[in-house]
């Protein structure tokens, strides 16, 4: 049994590129695979191990410069999940693409798994999916707003094209891990918003934390490993990938592949 550990943080890394072969060697030491992104704004990625890898290099990164509140979030894979090891520099450790968003400044509200359900409830909330097309079509929440945005770069302009559907609204976001809606919360507080919260711990800390017959998760949700999806207590889903395309096949659904005349 692997553990995956989905991480993220934002902090000052004056130096990111001075990281890498530290992390680099310590993974390779411990047999961890998988991806971490560096950029002066902190770090992000998910890797899997043995649990003492897995702690080797957790501790690490909360070893770092502003990193000693780490929080990160695990599950099992009954399989190594990837099948190498990267460690890159990027501009921003998620992409948005917009100058002056730092979620290190102010972001919304964080709202636990367990008072999730009753803020999307309520009749003056909008819920609004952060993540890209393909990982909607695996699951998302009941009654919530799919952008259709093929990369988050594209949710700002998203937003200018639509915001005055939701003027007056409370805005609830969630993603798969939360890292989306550190940006996208501290962009809709830029742009005059007044009330806007977030999952906190993305999809993956509800579908641990709250019971399938409680839940108002639909589907299942779209991770990026070879385990493709998780369901409810993130135990691996059934969800396939065209191997044509390479976009996940939801359970149960037709595939037209763009790529192929005939799908799957």
């Amino acid at each position: 049994m692997y553990i995956v550990a989905a991480l993220y943080h934002f902090t000052d890394f004056p130096d990111p590129d001075g990281l890498r072969p530290g992390l680099k060697a310590l993974c390779a030491d411990q047999g961890v695979m998988g991806s971490l992104l560096l950029a002066t704004e902190g770090i992000n990625g998910t890797i899997a191990g043995t649990r003492d890898g897995i702690d080797a290099v957790i501790a690490h990164i909360r070893a770092l410069a502003g990193c000693a509140d780490l929080v990160w979030k695990e599950s099992p894979s009954e399989t190594m999940p990837f099948p190498r090891m990267k460690v890159k520099l990027k501009a921003e450790i998620v992409t948005l693409g917009v100058k002056g968003v730092d979620p290190r400044a102010k972001v919304g509200r964080h709202v636990p798994p367990r008072d999730w359900n009753a803020l999307i409830r309520a009749p003056d909330v909008v819920v609004i999916d952060t993540r890209n097309d393909y990982e909607v079509e695996v699951g998302t929440f009941t009654g919530a707003i799919d952008p259709k945005t093929t990369k988050f770069r594209d949710f700002p302009a998203w937003w200018q094209a639509h915001r005055d559907d939701f003027a007056g609204k409370k805005v609830a976001m969630f993603c798969t891990g939360g890292i989306r809606c550190e940006k996208s919360t501290n962009y809709l507080l830029g742009q005059g918003v007044a009330e806007v919260f977030h999952l906190q711990g993305g999809i993956l800390k509800y579908l641990e934390e709250v019971p399938e017959a409680d839940s108002l998760w639909q589907g299942e949700c779209f991770v990026f490993d070879h385990r493709i999806a998780v369901g409810h207590g993130l135990a691996q889903g059934k969800t396939g990938m065209c191997m044509e395309c390479g976009r996940p096949v939801p359970v149960g659904a037709t595939h037209h592949c763009p790529k192929s005349q005939n799908g799957i």
